[in-house]
């Protein structure tokens, strides 16, 4: 908060009524300051539910970082609207891309699960971006309740829920589609907490052929050459069994190339190659290291359209430069300056044994 003097004194307020604590630094004239407020949304035994709103009270800004400090053994498990780590007992929440300006009384949110193995007590003291939003109080035990209850595997506290085949919902930048189109195709619903956390619920028979690719993502419309970033990160929970994989689809060129980028894969499924032998689809390039994995990757046509598959060994979460991905296929001539288009990350479903539940816990697209 710069062009403002920190060193003034802080008259302080603080209240705690059923697990919501709410600090305020009310600065002298021309002071920096903040306002925060903590609720525990929900708990249940060894875990909780909690939100979390800042309003910035001094200069405008571009970015923000705040930092509190847990004192009974609370661990932060997944969050949403944030990129959230925690070392220790001190947690440090930073904003995502499409949250980090803020106004002068402007005001930011963002939610979050944890696990507490001893008295779930209210953080008393705040930083943002290293001013202080101080206040004194005696901790209090947020009321105990049961999990929070689900339909058909839908959290309760979800602010999207849709049947619709060809549903669709837009939240803070990113656009999440149901998107049932194969045929043969069973039941499934989408939820989604924001555009970065949601899942769906799924019934499909385990026949074959794509049944479904629910997704989220962003349309960019810049070529490749104009492109200096395009980061992602992504943490989900799949199913034990079932016939899908989890995958970036990315288009280009007016549904020209298709980029696919597989992060992991479980079942009856895999990649359109231009080769097949007994083991199943051939790679063009094995081992390839580029964004900080290491794929095999194979090319081949889906109808009009050409089809780049990048697929490395499972996992649940990570970080892929895409961008130099992207550049890749240029540099070995499989594309030229391709305009990008959409940019999905989501679950493609062949078939699920049984009703099936896929999260994307977090997610974030950055590109610049």
């Amino acid at each position: 908060m710069r062009g403002r003097s920190l060193g003034v004194a802080l008259s302080a307020a603080l209240a705690v009524t059923g697990g919501v604590a709410v600090l305020t630094a009310a600065p002298a004239s021309a002071a920096a300051g903040c306002r925060v407020g903590y609720a525990v949304s929900s708990s249940w035994p060894g875990g909780f539910g909690a939100n979390v709103t800042i309003t910035n009270l001094g200069d405008p800004l571009s970015s923000w970082t705040l930092v509190w400090t847990y004192g009974n053994g609370q661990t932060v498990t997944q969050a949403w609207n944030t990129s959230l780590t925690q070392s220790g007992s001190t947690v440090t929440a930073r904003n995502v891309s499409w949250n980090g300006a803020l106004a002068t009384n402007g005001t930011a949110s963002f939610g979050f699960n944890g696990s507490a193995s001893g008295t779930n007590s209210v953080p008393t003291a705040f930083t943002l971006n290293g001013t202080a939003c101080t206040g004194t109080i005696t901790p209090t035990t947020p009321p105990a309740t049961t999990p929070p209850p689900s339909t058909g595997g839908v959290p309760s506290d979800a602010a999207w829920v849709d049947s619709g085949q060809w549903a669709s919902w837009t939240n803070n930048g990113y656009t999440l589609y149901n998107n049932i189109w194969g045929s043969g195709a069973g039941s499934q619903t989408i939820w989604a907490r924001s555009g970065t956390n949601w899942g769906v619920v799924a019934n499909h028979p385990r026949t074959s052929g794509v049944k479904s690719y629910p997704n989220t993502g962003k349309t960019l419309n810049r070529t490749l050459s104009s492109l200096k970033s395009v980061s992602s990160s992504f943490n989900v929970s799949v199913p034990a069994d079932g016939d899908y994989s989890t995958t970036y689809d990315i288009w280009a060129n007016n549904h020209a190339y298709e980029v696919m980028i597989w992060t992991n894969q479980h079942g009856a499924v895999g990649p359109i190659a231009e080769q097949y032998d007994a083991n199943g689809a051939v790679p063009n390039v094995r081992n390839l290291s580029v964004g900080g994995h290491t794929w095999n990757v194979y090319r081949g046509s889906n109808g009009a359209n050409a089809v780049f598959s990048f697929i490395r060994t499972n996992t649940s979460s990570g970080t892929i430069d895409l961008l130099a991905v992207l550049n890749w296929l240029r540099t070995n001539a499989w594309w030229g300056d391709v305009t990008v288009g959409e940019l999905q990350f989501g679950f493609e479903i062949s078939g699920t044994a049984g009703q099936s539940n896929f999260t994307t816990n977090s997610f974030s697209l950055s590109y610049s």
